[in-house]
């Protein structure tokens, strides 16, 4: 049975009521009109509640929502539903990616939630999960029974060095910057003319990965600072014009680079 279609007015105004914050507005049991004629009808309802009220869209980027989302919500789904695994966690990721330049502050492309603490992934493949979704700056919405989250689940959703990276003001969404095969090399810039820097190893082995500056829009002789967020240290030597890391499987290194000269 539908919920709100027809009763947007009637549901906002006892969201409102009740103290609701987040509003997640479903695409299930239509009568058939299409998102774009629906989801208008719940913003204005939203806007006269009286209460400030996130609306998340989600038709599962049926109609590519982050063409047209911006106007109507603060979040728009441009993936079909997610699940506790690498190969669907990479898929959602991957067709984020194409609508990063839609993405800015007050209008996000969310993934679909995170499954980190649900069991079907490796403890370095949820890194790579949440790595991610920070520096896509998607919605970092918990899956999992929190009530029963592990010391290892906890030390990765409440890192908050990379939780500052997902709500740094600058508001840009990162995008590949290098694929050769396996290996990516995702960056984007962050405020005070820092750039986040991804290297991600989606494959069977362990490889070496450089980024090189002219792929991260970092001025080709600059002298960089690296900081490690998952191991929470900044790297004693300085680089110019690249980095290289090694990485494990199914792994990443995700780094805040600051040019010092």
């Amino acid at each position: 049975m539908p919920g709100s279609l027809g009763h947007e007015e009637q549901d906002a105004k006892t969201f409102a009521e009740w103290g609701i914050d987040y509003l997640k507005y479903d695409n299930c049991n239509t009568d058939g009109s299409r998102p774009t004629t629906r989801y208008p009808v719940m913003t204005r309802a939203l806007m006269k509640s009286g209460r400030p009220i996130f609306h998340s869209l989600c038709e599962w980027g049926d109609m590519h929502p982050a063409l047209w989302g911006s106007p109507l919500g603060n979040s728009w789904r441009t993936t079909i539903d997610i699940n506790d695994s690498w190969l669907s966690m990479l898929a959602n990721a991957d067709l984020n990616e194409i609508y990063a330049e839609h993405a800015r502050p007050g209008g996000w492309n969310d993934p679909d939630m995170l499954e980190i603490g649900n069991g079907g992934m490796t403890k370095d493949e949820y890194i790579v999960h949440f790595s991610i979704w920070a520096i896509s700056k998607a919605p970092l919405l918990l899956g999992c029974d929190i009530r029963n989250m592990t010391k290892e689940t906890m030390e990765i959703v409440a890192n908050k060095e990379v939780i500052a990276i997902n709500q740094d003001s600058h508001g840009v969404q990162a995008k590949k910057a290098r694929m050769e095969g396996d290996i990516q090399i995702w960056a984007g810039p962050l405020s005070g003319y820092r750039v986040a820097l991804l290297l991600l190893n989606r494959g069977p082995t362990r490889s070496a990965i450089t980024a090189f500056w002219d792929d991260i829009e970092i001025p080709p002789n600059s002298i960089v600072e690296a900081r490690d967020l998952w191991e929470h240290k900044t790297l004693k030597q300085k680089f110019v014009g690249n980095l290289t890391a090694t990485v494990d499987s199914h792994a990443c290194k995700l780094y805040v680079l600051k040019p010092v000269a």
